[in-house]
Order: C-alpha cells, then structure tokens, then sequence
C-alpha cells in the first residue's frame, strides 16, 4: 500500500506540480508547501492586535475603532496575515487562476498560528461563510468551504458547509462602504438546519470591514446559535 501511495503521488506531483503561494514557482516535492526563499514572506499578526476582530491595532489600544463604536453580533475572531498585496495577489491565484494547493498551506499556517485559539473556544461546527450555487458554479468551489475542510480536518472538528446558504447574488463588496456593505448583504443568508445553543466558528478568507461575518452571525444568532467565533486567513488593516 505504501509504494501504491508513493506512486500515486509522484503521478500527482507530475501532473498537477505544487506552486509556491508567494512567488508561484514549482516546489521542490508535495511536502514542500511554500519555498525556503518565500518563507516568512506573508505578514504575520502576532500581537497588537484588536481583542474582538483581529484587526492590527496601535500598541497601546485593545480594540479597533470599529469595535469600540459598535455591538458585535460575534464572540471574538482572529486573522493569521495581513491582507496586503502579496497576500491579495495569493489569494487571486488561489480562487480565480486554479491554484487551490494553496489551500493546503493556508489552512496550515492557521492551524499553527492560531489552532489553539480555536480549541480554546471549543466550537461545536465550522460554518464557511457560502456563496450561491451559480458563483460556486462558475468559479468551481468555494474558497471559505475549502479552507473550512482542510481546518476541520487539522482539528478535528466538523465542517457544516449547507448549514448557511448564500440565496441571492449580492454586489461585489470591494467598491462599497461599510454602510453600504451591509445594506448589501441584506436578507443574504439563510439557515438551512437547527443551530440551537451551538458554538460554532464561522470560516472566511478575508476579513476587511467584517459586514459578511457580522450579517452571517447575525443571522446564526437569529436562529438561535450560542456562542460565534470566526477565523480568517488574512484581515484588513484600519
């Protein structure tokens, strides 16, 4: 069985050779999931850092701006990276020019970094924030569902990927406002099965301004659902 898996795997890395999440060259094997030169390349959030969202905040604050004018609909959440433009032109490649091994180091890096955060909150799901079936089409997976997977594979926790579903086609957020943003998600999500009284940890790529986790917990909430938590790969800065 051994050499069967050893021969599936150089059949695989032959065919489909893993890239670098950084510069985007070939890796030198399959156990390789980002070069030695890129190492460190990504900007990791380590501290000073917002104790509700994760958003890098001065040394001195607690809390963003965001978080201190406002009511969260969420418990707490973390992000590993920056969104910055290596992150953001990652990221591209992941989702639009078929990169999805990037997936694989992506949900690693947030095992490591902050896993144990995770099962400090002791969720009882992940829930990746969806997409509606015809952009899931188009694009061919959902990034949250993919990095939900290989998280709740690391962990150990199981992945609800129907329990939210995206029902109508929103706006691109990119261009919006935060008030915008939110008027935009409006009445986007629905809950398919019971949440009652669960913990659960919401999944996404990106947090920026947070109007999808926020509506998305809301909505959870709404339902029922106890304590939320979420977890990104990357967040915005202020």
């Amino acid at each position: 069985m051994n050499f069967l898996r050893t021969i599936w795997e150089l059949f695989l890395e032959a065919l489909y050779p893993s890239r670098c999440p950084v510069c985007n060259r070939i890796l030198p094997g399959r156990k390789l999931r980002i070069c030695p030169v890129c190492g460190g390349s990504f900007h990791l959030i380590e501290e000073h850092y917002c104790l509700k969202c994760g958003k890098p905040v001065p040394e001195m604050e607690e809390y963003c701006v965001d978080c201190k004018e406002r009511k969260r609909e969420f418990c707490q959440g973390r992000g590993v990276f920056l969104y910055n433009m290596q992150m953001k032109n990652s990221l591209l490649r992941y989702k639009y020019y078929g990169s999805r091994e990037y997936g694989r180091y992506y949900a690693e890096e947030i095992f490591r970094h902050v896993g144990t955060q995770i099962k400090h909150w002791k969720p009882d799901v992940l829930v990746p924030v969806p997409m509606t079936r015809r952009k899931k089409r188009i694009r061919g997976f959902n990034q949250a569902e993919d990095l939900a997977e290989k998280i709740g594979e690391l962990l150990q926790i199981p992945v609800a990927a129907g329990l939210a579903v995206k029902k109508k086609e929103t706006k691109s957020q990119k261009k919006l406002n935060a008030a915008e943003r939110m008027g935009n998600l409006k009445d986007a999500f629905v809950i398919t099965e019971s949440v009652q009284g669960l913990k659960i940890l919401i999944v996404d790529d990106v947090y920026t301004t947070g109007s999808t986790i926020e509506t998305l917990a809301g909505c959870l909430k709404e339902s029922g659902a106890g304590e939320i938590y979420f977890v990104t790969l990357c967040i915005g800065q202020l």
